[in-house]
């Protein structure tokens, strides 16, 4: 399958519905903008049902509408204020319902909506929407809500309330002529929601692979605003620390190597869990910590090659619910991961340990010292696992390979309910 001869839903509009969209950077705007102005530059009508809030403000709207790209962009109405709990669920109905009423005033039969999972259980109304008008319906799931809250620990989405969300939403999931996940665990999942295997897609998210490029060295201009030494083993994170990842591990590996003065630990970015983060790191008084911002994105080859390797993270009830897309990124710099996660999970399928990443499971901080003291006395190992991970990505998870398998399956949408390919491994970006 190359995807290259158009198909019957070649010159069907498309219409994609998340909060978040360009300027905007989190990642899901980033994603989705990568996307809609790939297909929008092979001719595509495409539109994006957005929000004009900008990620992590509570203040500032974005314009109601505008052209992106050749994208039109149409933003709808969105409350100021939208920090704490009852501003995120002001923010959350304000979207339902707009986009819900957006859908349905722009949807034809033959249009083909594309929504994806911010906010949670965004499938519920535009699959009704999308019944009503005759529209062909795509799933883009990012992440699995109610689920991912019974992980977080909320008892609410253990009990029946949540188990009313969960069976609405695999109603919705159902109903659609393609449900796409981003991982081969999150495609087991969704397949136990009753979905059938031939109309579920593995489309993993991307990194900027062409703008991000392998650096022979450890970004010294960096290393030198942050007082990181030029010759340091740096293990660095990037990117938004958040609940589904796990830093106990982490900090007792580093507590048991704080006399290791050339092995530093690097944190670029953000996040709820980033800020605890540091505050544990200032009461045991660990000195081999440093946190820096958020990057420029012209500025992403530089700040992931700071470090040596790369830690990630993902807390095994997670395993399914979302992946930790970064690691693409991290492949495109050409760094080995060291990974804390479950051993049968998803990292560890993609990198293969030994190979392109070493891996350590939750609680077992003494292999994760193992691990990074593995890399920082034998450079050159790193290295090749560096190579072997870049390698990885260009052979299967390149941008330009994943948007175009998109194209494929968007123009695979006939008037009728498509059916995709038979299973998982089928469906992998890596057979197109």
């Amino acid at each position: 399958m190359s995807g290259t001869e158009p198909g019957p839903g070649a010159d069907r509009p498309v219409i994609f519905f998340n909060r978040f969209y360009a300027p905007d950077h989190s990642a899901t705007a980033q994603i989705l903008s990568d996307l809609a102005e790939y297909l929008a530059g092979k001719g595509r009508d495409v539109t994006v049902v957005t929000s004009r809030a900008i990620y992590g403000q509570d203040q500032g709207l974005l314009p109601p509408h505008e052209e992106r790209c050749g994208v039109t962009v149409i933003r709808t109405a969105t409350p100021g204020g939208r920090r704490g709990m009852a501003g995120r669920i002001s923010a959350y109905l304000a979207y339902y319902i707009t986009a819900f009423f957006t859908a349905l005033r722009m949807a034809r039969r033959g249009t083909i909506l594309v929504v994806k999972t911010d906010p949670p259980l965004l499938s519920v109304p535009i699959a009704i929407a999308a019944r009503l008008r005759g529209a062909t319906l795509v799933h883009w799931v990012q992440d699995l809500y109610p689920e991912i809250a019974g992980a977080y620990g909320m008892r609410l989405a253990d009990g029946p309330i949540g188990k009313l969300f969960a069976a609405i939403r695999n109603w919705s999931f159902r109903r659609a002529s393609a449900v796409v996940a981003i991982g081969d665990l999150m495609a087991e999942r969704i397949e136990r929601m009753g979905v059938t295997r031939d109309r579920i897609a593995v489309i993993p998210n991307w990194s900027n692979d062409i703008d991000i490029t392998p650096l022979p060295i450890r970004s010294p201009a960096l290393r030198q605003d942050w007082g990181i030494p030029a010759d340091a083993f740096v293990l660095e994170y990037s990117g938004n620390l958040g609940r589904a990842h796990e830093y106990d591990t982490l900090l007792d590996a580093a507590i048991a190597l704080r006399d290791r003065r050339d092995i530093f630990f690097l944190f670029i970015g953000g996040g709820h869990m980033s800020e605890q983060l540091a505050a544990r790191v200032d009461q045991l008084g660990l000195t081999s910590f440093r946190f820096a911002p958020y990057q420029p994105r012209e500025r992403l080859s530089e700040s992931l090659g700071a470090g040596d390797a790369h830690w990630v993270s993902l807390r095994p009830e997670f395993e399914g619910l979302v992946v930790p897309s970064k690691v693409f990124g991290i492949c495109a710099a050409a760094r080995p991961v060291i990974a804390v996660c479950a051993m049968d999970g998803e990292l560890v399928r993609l990198l293969e340990p030994g190979y392109a990443c070493l891996a350590a499971t939750p609680g077992d901080a003494a292999a994760l010292a193992v691990a990074i003291t593995t890399l920082a006395d034998d450079r050159p190992r790193g290295d090749r696992m560096g190579i072997v991970a870049r390698d990885i990505l260009d052979r299967h998870y390149t941008k330009a390979r994943t948007l175009e398998r998109w194209r494929a399956l968007l123009d695979r949408m006939g008037p009728q309910q498509m059916r995709i390919v038979g299973t998982a491994q089928q469906n992998r970006v890596s057979d197109v």
